[in-house]
């Protein structure tokens, strides 16, 4: 027998997020993931520009899952929203399959952050912008003015898109998905970016450490890779052969930023991981590294146990 799903966590996310329509930004909705409603840790909801998504990760049964459109719908129309779209993807089915439960499949569209722009693809799992990383978005904008910085797994460069508008002076994109670059270069166009100081490699970071130290060193290095991509990169094993090359890239005075999404590894376990590999002796020999801040996912990813939230950021700065 089904019982019916309390939706009132939605309907009061839903009444908060009507206030932050007007900005345009892009941001999380209702984020069930984070153990905090439990019979709700199957869906989460994000807004892009009058384009709304629901994001399914397990599946439930056809009253609860059209009881959530339905109020998606409504709360749609009551915002003024009539010519939007609602679009939903499966993540627990084979594609991570998309329908469109009102208005149409959009061919592109954007994510807003403040003036910045990044394009968003449908024909792939990930949209292309990771709303949860807001945080380390935030410091590198703080923090790029005037740097040099290497931005390791870069994916669609949203982080060098914000690092070249809040005035560095190069950023070097390296990640193994042309495809993702090329998105890359294509985000930067959009914000009316100058890319003479930025390049970006289609290469394999772990066969690249050469090429990287040639065109370093570098003021700010940002690593943030996949947690488990097959093939290319297994968090566990691969993350403190990273950490151990960033003494060959990271300039005296200069700044790592550590990045994982990664569940099954809690914050204090990856905190200590870090820290380990630093403290070796050739790492220790060669240069020291202090922790200056530690970032969780923003505020809208909301976690009933924050040490064992998916985002962890490290913040490090190279003192020696």
């Amino acid at each position: 027998m089904n019982f019916p799903i309390d939706f009132t966590p939605v309907h009061v996310a839903l009444h908060h997020a009507a206030n932050r329509y007007a900005s345009g930004d892009s941001f999380r909705i209702f984020h069930g993931r984070g153990g905090c409603y439990e019979d709700l840790h199957w869906c989460a909801i994000d807004y892009f520009d009058g384009l709304w998504v629901a994001t399914l990760y397990a599946p439930t049964n056809e009253e609860t899952e059209q009881g959530l459109f339905d109020l998606l719908v409504a709360h749609m129309f009551a915002t003024g929203a009539h010519d939007s779209t609602l679009l939903v993807q499966r993540r627990y089915l084979d594609g991570a399959p998309w329908q469109v439960i009102i208005g149409a499949m959009p061919e592109e569209g954007t994510a807003k952050r403040g003036n910045l722009q990044f394009a968003l693809n449908f024909n792939q799992q990930n949209l292309g912008f990771f709303l949860d990383i807001e945080p380390a978005r935030k410091w590198l904008e703080k923090t790029a003015s005037n740097k040099r910085v290497l931005n390791m797994f870069s994916y669609t460069c949203a982080f060098s898109v914000v690092a070249m508008a809040a005035g560095a002076d190069s950023v070097v994109n390296i990640d193994m998905s042309r495809r993702s670059l090329d998105v890359g270069r294509k985000n930067h166009h959009i914000n009316k970016l100058d890319t003479q100081a930025v390049k970006f490699l289609p290469h394999n970071i772990f066969k690249s450490w050469g090429k990287l130290r040639k065109l370093g060193p570098y003021d700010v290095v940002i690593v943030d890779p996949p947690s488990f991509q097959k093939g290319s990169f297994i968090a566990t094993k691969d993350y403190a052969k990273v950490v151990r090359k960033l003494t060959d890239l990271v300039e005296v005075g200069g700044h790592a930023l550590l990045c994982l999404n990664s569940p099954e590894i809690s914050f204090t376990a990856f905190h200590k991981e870090i820290e380990t590999v630093l403290s070796e002796d050739v790492c220790a020999q060669e240069g020291k590294f202090e922790l200056e801040q530690k970032m969780a996912a923003c505020e809208d990813f909301a976690e009933s146990s924050p040490d064992h939230g998916a985002l962890k950021i490290l913040a490090y700065r190279r003192v020696a």
